[in-house]
């Protein structure tokens, strides 16, 4: 065996393990001798460097170094031997094992080299194979709590000769050492990192994987399948009979219109007033309490309105695209039948609130110019009653026509009068005139002069009756035809105004047009059992995720 005493060679040859430096300080301080080596036989000769402070000695030749024979006695002291020993040129690994090696055999040396010398005396190499697995196996045990310790035979210690007492040194760690110690960290890691590991992957299967499994299963299961009913409608407005101009005529026919007649509609069919309604009508309560429906889905027979609403909120589902003007709407039942009845009756509802919003407005219109043109209608029947009520109480159809008639007369009588004077100047001109036919055309002259200022008084005085006169009449008759006159364009401007609001409120119109009709599906769109699965475990995986942030900056928070 190479390593066994009666071996010359340790099996590496003559290959030379120590350092550059340490081979030339060597070479420097010890020549070279003749040494005798021992053969198979424990007898020999040969060849190599020794001390030049140490007698002829039996050498051994162990790792490529020449070393003294433990077998061999040495006459030298031990100040000569230590210095032989440094001129071995061994490592700082071998003296802190020769150390160490001293150490476990009791032996108190002042250094390192010390003790490879008091271990040589007592016969022990410390650089034997045996030697330093001992030592390792030794350095092992305690690190294990939990193995057994085994008694250790050690050889008998040897009173060390009196010496000075040395201040004890701490004991320097060797590569071995560190290698070990490290290896015991880094296993130490890995064991934890496993522990880690397994219970991480123990919470997320608790609290994300068996929730998430429970949800899955719900949905591929359990669920109730419910059947969904698409629609899309459009409010649209009456166009203008009369090119409007402004802004108003832009965006007469744009969504933007009746954007807000849209948003309106999608208020209120998604308002506990529609809910309350349907319910009246086709009784969303009592489908959706069915026992047919699981029991997540199924609302109480004695629920509330509020969780009847959250449950419509959940079923009934509006949206608005301003960009379009279109107004989508889903209604989700357990039954495809029951669903587009729902569907219908909401479009119904919201046909009926189109019709509302302008309602108000158009009556309020209307009513206006209704009121106007009766309010006129009523003046100018008025004013014509006061125009024939002066005729027949003045007995006078026409002051004009009355008053001409007796300028006529007034006329004729003055004409009369002037031909009976120009008659009397020729009775009076005759140098023996007719007295009868004087006084006859005198009397003649003076009735007709007291017809004419009758007349003339008719015209501007009363009578004695108390009859007015025909300038009075003629003033009144004039008056209240004048008054009629006005009521009568009144009348006909409160028509024509009434006319427009009647045509302004036509405009003000909204009609509710369908783009997609309300058709029973015959397959369940709900649930969607892959994306609620996966959405619970993301849910769930976020929630655990919180939870342990929370938890770790508690605990930092804690320990800091």
């Amino acid at each position: 065996m190479p390593f066994s005493d009666g071996a010359t060679d340790d099996g590496f040859g003559g290959m030379d393990f120590r350092k550059p430096d340490e081979r030339a300080d060597a070479r420097r301080v010890v020549p070279a001798r003749p040494v005798r080596t021992r053969d198979g036989n424990g007898a020999g000769a040969g060849t190599g460097p020794t001390p030049v402070a140490r007698a002829p000695a039996a050498e051994v030749v162990r790792g490529g170094r020449r070393r003294p024979d433990p077998d061999q006695q040495s006459d030298l002291g031990p100040d000569q031997e230590i210095e032989a020993i440094r001129q071995e040129g061994l490592t700082g690994r071998q003296l802190r094992i020769a150390r160490r090696v001293a150490q476990k055999h009791g032996i108190n040396a002042v250094s390192d080299l010390d003790a490879v010398r008091q271990l040589r005396q007592r016969g022990i190499d410390p650089f034997a194979l045996e030697n330093m697995l001992q030592l390792v196996s030794s350095d092992q045990l305690p690190a294990r709590q939990d193995e057994v310790k085994l008694p250790q035979t050690r050889p008998a210690q040897v009173p060390a000769p009196a010496q000075a007492p040395v201040k004890p040194q701490p004991e320097p760690m060797t590569g071995a050492d560190v290698a070990r110690e490290v290896r015991r960290i880094q296993k130490d890691i890995a064991r934890r990192r496993r522990r880690r590991l397994v219970l991480l992957m123990a919470r997320l299967l608790f609290f994300v994987m068996l929730p998430t499994l429970f949800a899955g299963m719900y949905y591929y299961r359990y669920a109730t399948p419910m059947y969904a009913t698409n629609t899309e409608f459009v409010i649209q407005q009456a166009e203008s009979q009369s090119g409007g101009g402004g802004f108003g005529g832009v965006f007469g026919g744009s969504p933007m219109a009746t954007s807000q007649d849209a948003v309106t509609v999608q208020s209120y069919l998604q308002s506990r007033d529609a809910m309350l309604r349907l319910d009246r009508d086709l009784g969303f309560r009592a489908h959706f309490s069915s026992p047919q429906i699981d029991g997540l889905q199924r609302l109480a027979p004695d629920a509330s309105n509020e969780a009847a609403y959250k449950l419509y909120r959940r079923h009934v589902k509006i949206g608005f695209d301003p960009t379009e003007g279109i107004v989508r709407m889903e209604v989700i039942a357990a039954d495809p039948q029951v669903a587009k009845g729902f569907a219908e009756a909401l479009i119904g509802y919201a046909e009926e609130q189109v019709d509302n919003l302008t309602q108000r407005l158009r009556e309020d219109q209307m009513a206006g110019a209704r009121d106007s043109y009766e309010e006129a209608e009523t003046k100018m029947l008025a004013a014509q009653q006061r125009v024939v009520a002066l005729q027949e109480q003045r007995g006078v159809l026409s002051a004009q026509a009355e008053a001409s008639a007796l300028m006529s007369q007034i006329s004729t009588f003055e004409v009369e009068l002037q031909n009976e004077r120009l008659r009397l100047q020729e009775l009076l001109q005759n140098s023996n005139p007719n007295s009868a036919r004087v006084s006859i055309v005198r009397n003649n002259i003076s009735r007709l002069e007291q017809l004419v200022v009758d007349l003339r008084a008719k015209m501007t005085e009363g009578g004695d009756g108390g009859s007015a006169s025909l300038a009075r009449i003629s003033g009144e008759l004039m008056i209240a035809e004048q008054d009629l006159q006005t009521r009568t364009l009144l009348l006909q401007q409160a028509l024509q105004q009434m006319e427009t609001a009647r045509i302004e409120a036509n405009r003000q119109v909204r009609y509710l047009s369908l783009g997609v009709s309300p058709i029973a599906p015959d397959e369940a769109a709900y649930p969607r059992a892959l994306e609620n699965t996966f959405l619970a475990l993301l849910i769930f995986g976020g929630i655990y995720l919180m939870l342990s942030l929370t938890a770790s900056v508690l605990r930092e928070q804690v320990s800091g």
